[in-house]
């Protein structure tokens, strides 16, 4: 790129703010992918960026007010550190959900990107840094305090206007899926990653709007999510976490004969989940995948003894959020399963998969939920004692069948169920850690003195704190010497 006077023109820097799920995390790395492709630098410092992107989450209302409150803050820094011209753009579930909305409540933005466009972020800044400059941050035409997504912008002092991007992504549901040879830029550490299988959700949850944002389910073709993790092995990845909005039903959509929403796998009819773990245990080298994100529905018992087969390469992890566990309470939130169907399948898991970890979330506070049925979900998990397990308060989101429900439970007796259940959760979780002294663990090392066993996905379980440094990256067995809170000690 040429200058007047012959000189070389920089190449623009791009920034990145990625907030929410491995979902999202993984749709920045393509969405950087795509600017490295362009030609442009990526830096981890924002004040530095000529263009900066906030990846947002939408998922329930403290994570709209996380991406509100960061877009805000960026816009406010570019004040502060004289860079008008840095251009701010905001993408992820908030874009594609309300980018209309956005529009006209935040001028300063200069463009939004769709969850289609993600592929295509390098062209957009192109054509964002091709328009005449505008003096972004010396330029206002709204009122501060007006949002109608309820979030207070006064606090931070803004002031903008914004560019000319089109918007007719928010009027249709995504329908993008990546490719192996789709360009990423990596943003998890050297020797772990996410690997999107599919996306999408056909599920009718009541509380839930992720359909609406992110469209039907549509899975990955076998040979390019192959193709991806073996790329990835041979960069010298150690654990590779399998995720979707439901990974269980991954391949039922590429089916012949469409595939029901209670539809257990079943590899007879086409792609599942099994035949990609078996085709995954045939790659050569040291390394484990983890399951992310399945739903109680399509377990099925090939699926269960398929992971038993290959303890070699599939982590002895199962994250299987429930939600709860009360028949009615399950009918409201429109699960499509029920308590027998869930109690028969922790029983199978546990019996088929030696030593599995589960992992479950569940809802309190959903519309209606009674003090009764709230009791009963505090007995199951008492006497199940889940590995490990978190709880949400029910977030009332705009647009989902929950939001209209009667009986919407106060924020008070949420947030005092919340610490219930989380309390008895603490006392199981110390009691299993106690259990595990004594015993000798495979770990994978995330830093010198921390590691994680097969038990413990990244971000969200427990570590392994290291007495002696071991090598960052790599796998070792050691003995398990105590247990702090959630932690264990080696």
């Amino acid at each position: 790129m040429k200058t007047k006077g012959n000189c070389v023109a920089r190449k623009p820097k791009v920034g990145m703010i990625s907030l929410g799920c491995a979902k999202n995390l993984v749709d920045a790395e393509i969405m950087l992918g795509s600017v490295l492709q362009r030609g442009m630098e990526i830096t981890s410092q924002p004040e530095d960026a000529d263009v900066l992107v906030i990846n947002t989450c939408a998922f329930i209302d403290s994570a709209k007010e996380e991406s509100i409150e960061a877009i805000l803050e960026a816009h406010q820094q570019r004040g502060l550190n004289r860079r008008p011209d840095q251009k701010l753009i905001v993408s992820g579930c908030m874009s594609q959900r309300f980018a209309k909305e956005l529009r006209q409540e935040m001028p300063e933005v200069d463009a939004f990107v769709g969850l289609d466009q993600v592929s295509e972020l390098g062209a957009i800044i192109e054509k964002l840094l091709s328009k005449r400059r505008t003096l972004n941050a010396q330029r206002s035409t709204l009122n501060p305090d007006s949002s109608t997504l309820g979030v207070r912008r006064s606090t931070l002092g803004v002031d903008s206007s914004n560019g000319d991007v089109g918007l007719a992504f928010a009027d249709r549901r995504p329908t993008y899926i990546p490719d192996y040879d789709t360009p990423h830029f990596r943003l998890t550490p050297a020797h772990f990653a996410y690997v999107k299988i599919a996306e999408g959700c056909n599920h009718p949850c009541s509380f839930c709007v992720i359909p609406q944002m992110r469209g039907k389910h549509r899975s990955r073709p076998l040979q390019s999510v192959l193709a991806e993790i073996r790329g990835l092995v041979s960069e010298g990845v150690r654990e590779i976490s399998l995720i979707s909005q439901d990974t269980t039903y991954y391949g039922m959509d590429l089916w012949p004969a469409k595939a029901g929403p209670r539809q257990p796998v079943d590899s007879t009819r086409g792609p599942t989940l099994a035949v990609l773990l078996r085709e995954i245990q045939e790659i050569e080298g040291e390394f484990w995948v983890r399951l992310l994100y399945t739903h109680p529905a399509h377990w099925s018992d090939e699926l269960i003894e398929t992971i038993r087969q290959l303890p070699d390469k599939v982590a002895r992890y199962i994250d299987i959020p429930l939600q709860h566990i009360d028949d009615a309470m399950l009918g409201r939130m429109r699960r499509e399963t029920s308590r027998s169907h869930i109690e028969n399948l922790i029983h199978k898991l546990r019996a088929g998969i030696p030593g599995v970890t589960l992992r479950t979330t569940f809802i309190v506070g959903f519309p209606g939920e009674t003090e009764a049925e709230f009791a009963s979900l505090l007995d199951f998990i008492r006497r199940t004692r889940f590995e490990r397990l978190g709880i949400f308060k029910y977030s009332q989101e705009d647009g989902s069948r929950a939001a209209k429900m009667p009986g919407q439970i106060p924020a008070k007796i949420k947030s005092a169920r919340y610490r219930e259940a989380m309390s008895i959760q603490q006392q199981i979780a110390h009691d299993l850690a106690y259990e595990k002294v004594g015993s000798e663990l495979k770990l994978l090392v995330d830093q010198p003195h921390i590691a994680r066993s097969e038990g413990d996905a990244p971000d969200v379980d427990a570590r392994v704190v290291l007495s002696e440094a071991a090598p960052v990256g790599e796998f070792v067995w050691r003995r398990i010497t105590g247990s702090r809170g959630y932690d264990l000690l080696a």
